[in-house]
């Protein structure tokens, strides 16, 4: 597919800036992912995405779908988990969403009941609930606080992963606090027009793309043929 878009880069304070161009990520990730090829692609994405820059090192990464129904959540626990795989640092997967199904409900994982403290996941992986850092969501819209809350939460580990809502106003607030956002593209189901829409929409909003991924692509013969193609 081709490229969508500029990569930007934001500072880490509410006042984003342009910064110079570097080539942008583009991948394709398999559904289902219960085999090598996807656990492949996962760590070629976490390769390019965060350390194979040429300019600073990436660290906190939101990634935001296209459309609604994209798997986002199951994506963005894989990224985090092949990182702190890597075993030299310390990783929180932050639910940066808005809708009614928190992340740790949507991954079946047990959080505490306040949800107001990470807790662990992995070894070096920790989820960060959106009431860690949003603390009335759901009640009222997202303040200056509750971003200065997230960027401390993002600054206490090496590495973070947010899975975002659909573009929206909230969500580029939440990308310039970050280095950047990733689209989450569904195959046969984003349009190319949408997808470019939402590129001059974060464009506008001074908001870095760091890249696409193109998720929930089905191939027609045995992924294992793939490798002697």
């Amino acid at each position: 597919m081709s490229t969508l878009g500029q990569i930007l880069r934001a500072d880490p304070g509410l006042e984003p800036r342009v910064a110079p161009q570097r080539p942008e990520t583009t991948t394709t990730v398999v559904v289902p992912h219960t085999n090598s090829v996807h656990e492949e692609q996962i760590h070629a994405l976490v390769q390019q995405l965060f350390f194979g820059q040429e300019s600073e090192l990436v660290r906190h990464v939101g990634f935001a779908p296209a459309e609604a129904s994209a798997q986002t959540a199951s994506l963005c626990l894989d990224v985090a988990s092949a990182l702190a795989e890597e075993g030299s640092y310390d990783v929180g997967l932050i639910d940066a969403g808005s809708g009614p199904i928190l992340l740790q409900h949507e991954l079946d994982i047990a959080a505490p009941e306040n949800g107001e403290v990470t807790c662990p996941v992995a070894s070096r992986l920790w989820l960060a609930p959106r009431q860690s850092w949003w603390q009335q969501f759901g009640h009222k819209p997202m303040t200056d606080q509750d971003l200065s809350r997230l960027r401390d939460l993002m600054t206490a580990f090496d590495f973070s992963v947010l899975c975002c809502a659909p573009i929206s106003y909230q969500t580029a607030r939440i990308g310039q606090s970050c280095d950047g956002l990733v689209l989450v593209l569904t195959a046969n189901k984003t349009r190319r027009l949408v997808a470019a829409q939402l590129r001059d929409q974060l464009s506008k909003a001074r908001v870095p793309l760091l890249g696409t991924v193109l998720a929930e692509r089905r191939f027609p013969v045995p992924c294992g043929l793939y490798r002697s193609l």
